[in-house]
């Protein structure tokens, strides 16, 4: 394993972290179904239907503190429909979360070489993706298991040492420029294989799991590798960030910030979900996962921790029921996927929707099908 990555020229990566922590050690604020945890209310002049300030001719338009301008965000925003793309070692091995089941997610240990599509076809689905109507897709770069779709310097657990060697992360990015998709990247910071020292929320309870300043230092230098090796990335989706302290996370938001300063970045706060909402913080968005937001509206304006952000939306949920493709796992009824959309675009947020290869690394003829006839119900262009 090589030295993992420097840090950014002239910041101290201890002396940011500390000052990071005591800035405040939690930040519950991104809100539960439309409910500030910071202040209770949409502040004045905030519309509850769309989450936008109203009309006032006699003020300014508002800019916010977030660090994306309006403008940037609201381009993000036009793009309404994406393709999540769950990939990887959990295709193979058959194991992921089931909330009736409880059924465990890879405990890291399986061989690399379980990993073996052997019709591996990126372009395939970035071409459904597009022919669906979707502008932009987020690959799952390193999931629970720790398994890599890009050949790491870092770890020996990547598709460099797996049946099939191919770069999906590479060969993704360049399906994405030949379609005209917008490329992101997703990222698990809860890691059964590269653990450092770290304890996982599958050895100890949710809320008690944590990484050591090793594993951040690998999630930094892994990060750089995504960020700096493979061009323009329009958002780069972090989950599990509650793992990783108030202190790193915000280091490692700036961080990947000053790599793609124009990136979406996501920390995950799955707001509605299962998840602890709080240790989520910063975040240039709000994952809403598995649920929609209040039906009055998304509230895009928000007060955290005494200043004003203008926080888009992004509701991810998958076409069957599970996040990796699973053998009889079929689609959604067509009126339930329908309104998954309508109901998203008109609750003013973006909808991710997960479609996951098999394990020939290939989308199924049956979620494809789905998706068409969802592009020709919703009326899409």
């Amino acid at each position: 394993m090589k030295n993992l990555a420097t840090q950014p020229r002239g910041v101290s990566r201890r002396s940011f972290i500390a000052r990071a922590g005591a800035a405040g050690a939690v930040a519950t604020s991104l809100a539960l179904g439309g409910r500030f945890t910071s202040q209770g209310a949409p502040a004045a002049g905030d519309s509850p239907g769309n989450g936008k300030a109203q009309s006032d001719p006699s003020r300014p338009p508002e800019t916010g503190s977030q660090r994306l301008s309006v403008v940037k965000l609201q381009a993000w925003e036009a793009l309404g429909y994406g393709m999540f793309i769950h990939f990887g070692m959990s295709t193979f091995v058959g194991k992921e979360l089931d909330e009736t089941a409880r059924i465990p997610w890879p405990d890291g240990k399986t061989p690399p070489s379980s990993y073996n599509p052997d019709k591996l076809d990126a372009d395939q689905w970035i071409q459904i993706a597009g022919d669906a109507g979707m502008k932009y897709a987020v690959l799952t770069t390193k999931h629970i298991d720790g398994h890599c779709l890009w050949p790491s310097r870092y770890t020996d657990y990547t598709v460099a040492t797996s049946g099939n060697k191919t770069d999906v992360v590479e060969a993704f990015v360049k399906a994405c420029e030949r379609r005209g998709v917008l490329p992101g990247f997703y990222y698990c910071s809860w890691d059964n294989h590269n653990l450092f020292g770290s304890v996982t929320p599958s050895r100890i309870e949710f809320e008690k799991a944590y990484t050591t300043s090793f594993y951040q230092d690998f999630q930094t230098a892994q990060v750089t590798e995504l960020l700096k090796n493979y061009g323009t990335v329009a958002e780069m989706w972090i989950d599990i960030p509650g793992v990783l302290g108030r202190g790193y996370r915000t280091y490692l938001y700036e961080y990947m910030a000053s790599l793609q300063p124009n990136c979406v970045i996501m920390m995950n706060s799955a707001e509605g979900s299962t998840y602890p909402v709080s240790y989520a913080w910063p975040s240039d968005l709000i994952a809403i996962e598995r649920s929609m937001p209040p039906p009055p509206g998304h509230v895009k304006w928000r007060e955290i921790e005494g200043k004003r952000y203008y926080l888009p939306g992004e509701v991810c949920d998958t076409i069957g029921k599970t996040w990796f493709y699973t053998e009889g796992d079929h689609p959604r009824p067509d009126n339930e996927l329908l309104t998954m959309l309508s109901e998203s675009r008109r609750r003013g947020v973006n909808l991710l929707l997960d479609v996951g290869p098999n394990e020939h690394g290939l989308i199924s003829d049956e979620y494809r099908d789905a998706l068409m006839r969802l592009r020709k119900n919703a009326k899409l262009s």
